[in-house]
């Protein structure tokens, strides 16, 4: 049954994608590090890799390599999109995600996506976990400045003509979290994907969940009696956690 939007705690919620909605981050790794070794470049640890997960490749690679020339951080661009899109790339939905999305949906929340892969990674991704038509607006790190930068949600709100309060990030890192508190927007961080609960929580998380399967239940609580004086929820609070 669809809710009046009226009723719910917000209306648009806006998801990053790997490490929150899809089981990514492995293969990530694995496909950075094989560029890496490609192009010759200075090894870098599994954890350092991951660690950067969810933020743009330019912003990534920044980050890893400072000291490095632009043409050889171009071609191990190169060589990571090539590798990342062949046909034998390929990762999975974490576990209920498409029914979560399929219940929020009937619930009458707006779906969108904020993230860090690129437009054709993105579509590639939506189409291989048949998730094509569930997000109203998307936006990618090649379409505005990367997280943790607000741009991405700042423009799915212009576009949504939505109110940052009636906005609400779902994310896995502390780039999300920022992102969305640069924005004015609440945020709840997922256990599920790369970053510890205690540094979601430093960054912004008003709440943490266990995995986007959680989500339903914790917005409908949100809903519930426990509106301020101003018409704003009260975001339910959860001790900090580990991964």
């Amino acid at each position: 049954m669809t809710t009046s939007s009226s009723t719910l705690p917000y209306e648009l919620l806006i998801f990053d994608w790997d490490g929150t909605l899809m089981d990514s981050a492995g293969e990530i790794v694995a496909v950075m590090q094989k560029a890496i070794q490609e192009t010759g470049l200075p090894e870098r640890s599994p954890d350092q890799l991951r660690d950067l997960i969810g933020l743009g490749l330019h912003e990534a690679l920044s980050r890893l390599f400072p000291e490095l020339d632009a043409q050889r951080l171009r071609d191990w661009l190169s060589v990571y999109r090539r590798r990342y899109m062949s046909p034998s790339s390929r990762a999975l939905l974490f576990p209920t995600v498409q029914e979560t999305l399929q219940q929020l949906l009937k619930q009458g929340y707006v779906l969108a996506v904020a993230t860090g892969k690129s437009r054709r990674g993105l579509d590639r991704a939506m189409t291989q976990a048949n998730l094509d038509g569930y997000f109203r607006y998307t936006r990618c790190a090649d379409e505005a400045a990367s997280k943790p930068a607000p741009d991405m949600v700042e423009d799915i709100l212009l576009r949504a003509a939505t109110r940052p309060e009636r906005a609400l990030v779902i994310g896995d890192t502390e780039y999300d979290m920022a992102m969305a508190r640069a924005a004015g927007v609440a945020a709840v961080g997922v256990l599920c994907g790369v970053h510890h609960g205690v540094r979601l929580r430093a960054s912004g998380a008003s709440a943490l969940l266990e995995t986007v399967a959680d989500l339903p239940a914790w917005l409908a609580a949100s809903a519930s009696p426990e509106r301020s004086g101003q018409g704003k929820v009260r975001l339910r609070k959860h001790a900090p956690q580990g991964d």
